[in-house]
């Protein structure tokens, strides 16, 4: 999918979402919370502040990490997004107009559409997946290559094994 994605700043937008959204297991409603502040850069990868998620209702914040990778090169595509967007603070995941300007936070109606357009980009049917197949994906790819359940655990922040 990634692969597929065109060097604009829509493609920018659409290939931080997915290797991002990807790599660290988040849910929809995750990627469009984040802000920019929630983010810190490191030699290793990015850390992510999620404040709320479905698994931390009393809002005491979750942290993961992101590597920076060899293959999806999450890191790099947040970054290559911010600054051809010129996103210094607020959310991360914006709108673009159809005349290149930026606007505000996407929705998870407008995740889940922009997953399915680059899962058809790919040859895949649409109708398939959905916003949350990145997620999903993560924690297939990771079962497939033999990781281990409590990592997949870590990295998704589920709290029970049975619901991975």
């Amino acid at each position: 999918m990634l692969a597929a994605i065109l060097d604009s700043l829509t493609g920018k937008r659409d290939g931080a979402l997915l290797a991002l959204g990807f790599a660290g297991a988040f849910r929809r409603s995750e990627l469009i919370t984040l802000e920019v502040a929630d983010l810190s850069f490191e030699a290793e990868g990015l850390r992510v502040h999620i404040q709320h998620s479905k698994t931390d209702q009393e809002d005491r914040g979750q942290e993961t990490a992101i590597p920076r990778g060899t293959k999806l090169r999450p890191v790099k595509a947040v970054q290559d997004w911010l600054k051809a967007a010129r996103i210094e603070d607020g959310p991360v995941s914006r709108s673009i107009n159809r005349h290149g300007r930026i606007g505000a936070a996407l929705s998870a109606q407008s995740v889940a559409l922009i997953v399915k357009r680059h899962f058809e980009g790919a040859g895949l049917d649409p109708h398939e997946f959905t916003g949350h197949s990145l997620r999903a994906g993560f924690l297939t790819s990771a079962a497939e290559a033999g990781a281990d359940v409590l990592r997949m655990m870590e990295v998704s922040r589920h709290k029970r094994v049975e619901t991975v």
